[in-house]
């Protein structure tokens, strides 16, 4: 484990900055089963405002670890996947369902 720290230089914190939010791991969950459109994700999301998962896909994206296709149809169709960067963030989300899994109460 590295040494403590608080500012930005500090890998821990970092990560926790970009990751921030209460939607933002499970929208990260549910790109890992392939490519979405808005709707699918907010299905799959129950209980996320538009404007909650429009803000988590935009910062995911301004992060790079989010890509935004748009492609020129009537009505126009919108996919969202993770990127390579994004895709790295996997085994973090399958250690945090073992642990998950593990926990049945919160104390």
């Amino acid at each position: 484990m590295t040494s403590r720290c608080i500012d930005d230089t500090c890998p821990v914190a970092r990560s926790v900055a970009i990751l921030d939010g209460r939607w933002t791991m499970l929208v990260i969950r549910d790109l890992l089963r392939g490519t979405r459109r808005f709707s699918e994700l907010r299905s799959s999301l129950d209980g996320i405002s538009p404007k909650t998962l429009t803000d988590r896909l935009r910062a995911l994206e301004e992060h790079g670890l989010v890509e935004r296709r748009q492609y020129a149809e009537i009505p126009p169709r919108v996919e969202y996947s993770l990127t390579a960067r994004g895709a790295e963030l996997e085994p973090v989300i399958e250690a945090l369902a073992t642990w998950g899994g593990g926990e049945r109460s919160l104390r």
